[in-house]
C-alpha cells in the first residue's frame, strides 16, 4: 500500500484537520505571502458552486417525487414540518445576532479597513458576485418573485439559486400527478443525482490540501483572530440546538399524548445513533423502530415521521446553514440587511430538502446560500475542521425533529392497548 493509498484510509475530518494544522504551521512561517495559497481555494469553490444546482435540484426533485405520504395527515404534517423550520431558522438566526461570533474577538473589530477587504474578496471572484447580485434582496420578498427567471434552464445558466429550488420543487410535485410509474421516474431522478454526488467526492478529496492553503492564508494575514471566533460559533451553534431540542419537547407534550420523557427513554437508541453516523438515512430503520415498536406510535404516524420527515424535516441543517452564513458575513463585517437574512432563511429552509440523500452535503448546501447572498464562496472552507463534529449534533437534532412529527401525528389519545408501559 503506497503513501496515496494511506492517506485515503483516513476519515476525511482527520485529513481536514491535518491540512489545518500543516495550514497553520505555513501561515506563521510565510506570513503575508502566505496569501496566495488561498487561490486554489476559489477554484475548488467554483467546482462545488457549479455541481451545486443539478444535485440540489435532483436531490429535491427525488425528494418530493419519491416521498410516500398516505392520505388524510397531509395537511397537518406540511403544517408541522414548515412550523418545526421556521422555529429552527429563527432560533439559529436570533442566537446569531445576540451572540454575533463572527465579531467576539477584539482583534477583528479593531481592523479598520474589514470593510474594504470584503469588497476585495468579492472583486476577486466577481464572476460569481455578478451572478449572485442579480437575485440579491434589497427591499422585500416580492423582488424574489420578479426575478424569477424566464426559461427553464435560466436557473442553471444565471446562478439563480432560488430559481432551481423553485423549479425542482415544480417539477417533483409534477411528477407525482402525471407519471404513470413514479417507482421508474424516481429511479431515473435518483441515477442523475448519484452521478453528480460521484463527481462531487472526487473534489471534496482535494478538501484537505484546500483547507491547508486557505488557513495558511488566513493565518498569515490576521493571526488566529479568525479561528478563535469559530470557537464562537461551535458554542452558539450547540446552544441554538439545544434550544431548539427543547422546542420540540415542549411541542411534544403539549401536543400529543407522549411525554417528552417516555420520548427519550423509548428513542434513546435513535439519537445515540444519530450522533454516532451523522446520518439520518442511516437512523431511519432505527427510528421508525423506536416509534412503532418501542413508543408503539400508530403506523401511520411513525410511517410520516420516520421516513418522509427524514427527507424534508432537516432542522438541524437549516439552523446550522443560516448561523454559519451569517457568521461569515460577521467575519468580514459585512452587515446584512433584514432583507438579506430573509434570504438566507428561505435559501436553508430550500437547501434542507433532500439533504439527508447527500453524502457531505454540508459544504454544498453552504454554497447554495452564500451564493444567493453573495458572500464569498471560500470561506466556508474555515468551518470544514468544525462541520464533522457539529454534524453529529445537528442530525440528532434531525432525528429529533421525525420524532416530534411522529409524536404530534399521533395526536392526544394512545391506540388502543397499545400504550407502552
Amino acid at each position: 500500500m503506497n503513501w496515496l493509498q494511506r492517506w485515503q484510509t483516513i476519515p476525511l475530518y482527520l485529513r481536514t484537520l491535518i491540512g489545518m494544522a500543516l495550514g497553520a504551521v505555513v501561515g506563521l512561517w510565510q506570513g503575508p505571502d502566505a496569501v496566495a495559497l488561498a487561490k486554489p481555494g476559489s477554484i475548488l469553490m467554483g467546482l462545488v458552486q457549479m455541481l451545486a444546482a443539478p444535485v440540489a435540484f435532483f436531490a429535491i426533485v427525488h425528494a418530493l417525487a419519491g416521498a410516500k405520504i398516505e392520505k388524510g395527515k397531509t395537511p397537518q404534517l406540511i403544517r408541522l414540518l414548515v412550523t418545526n423550520t421556521i422555529a429552527a431558522i429563527v432560533i439559529g438566526m436570533a442566537v446569531a445576532n445576540f451572540i454575533q461570533p463572527g465579531k467576539r474577538n477584539a482583534l477583528v473589530q479593531e481592523r479598520a479597513a474589514v470593510k474594504e477587504q470584503a469588497v476585495q474578496l468579492q472583486d476577486t471572484i466577481s464572476a460569481v458576485q455578478e451572478k449572485a447580485a442579480e437575485i440579491r434582496l434589497t427591499d422585500s420578498i416580492y423582488q424574489i418573485l420578479e426575478r424569477l427567471p424566464k426559461t427553464v434552464l435560466g436557473p442553471f445558466t444565471d446562478g439563480n439559486v432560488l430559481g432551481v429550488v423553485v423549479l425542482a420543487i415544480l417539477l417533483g410535485l409534477a411528477l407525482r400527478r402525471v407519471s404513470p410509474d413514479i417507482h421508474a421516474t424516481t429511479t431515473t431522478v435518483k441515477v442523475f443525482m448519484d452521478a453528480f454526488i460521484a463527481i462531487l467526492h472526487w473534489v471534496v478529496h482535494l478538501v484537505p490540501f484546500i483547507v491547508l492553503g486557505v488557513v495558511a492564508a488566513e493565518v498569515g494575514k490576521n493571526g488566529f483572530s479568525s479561528f478563535i471566533n469559530l470557537l464562537w460559533l461551535v458554542v452558539a451553534v450547540i446552544l441554538a440546538l439545544s434550544l431548539q431540542f427543547c422546542y420540540y419537547m415542549l411541542r411534544v407534550k403539549l401536543q400529543s399524548w407522549v411525554t417528552p420523557r417516555l420520548l427519550l427513554r423509548h428513542c434513546r437508541d435513535a439519537l445515540v445513533m444519530a450522533f454516532s453516523t451523522s446520518s439520518s438515512t442511516a437512523t431511519m430503520p432505527v427510528t421508525y423502530e423506536c416509534l412503532r415498536n418501542n413508543l408503539k406510535l400508530r403506523k401511520q404516524s411513525a410511517n410520516l415521521g420516520a421516513l418522509v420527515g427524514a427527507n424534508f424535516n432537516n432542522d438541524g441543517t437549516a439552523l446550522y446553514e443560516s448561523m454559519a452564513a451569517l457568521f461569515i458575513a460577521q467575519l468580514l463585517g459585512a452587515d446584512l440587511s433584514l432583507a438579506q437574512q430573509l434570504i438566507i432563511v428561505l435559501c436553508a429552509m430550500a437547501a434542507s430538502i433532500g439533504a439527508a440523500g447527500i453524502p457531505s452535503s454540508g459544504m454544498l448546501t453552504m454554497t447554495l446560500v452564500l451564493t444567493a447572498v453573495g458572500l464569498p464562496l471560500e470561506y466556508s472552507l474555515l468551518l470544514i475542521p468544525v462541520d464533522w463534529f457539529l454534524d453529529r449534533f445537528r442530525t440528532m437534532i434531525n432525528v429529533s425533529g421525525d420524532l416530534c412529527v411522529a409524536c404530534v401525528l399521533d395526536g392526544k389519545q394512545p391506540e388502543s392497548g397499545h400504550a407502552p408501559e
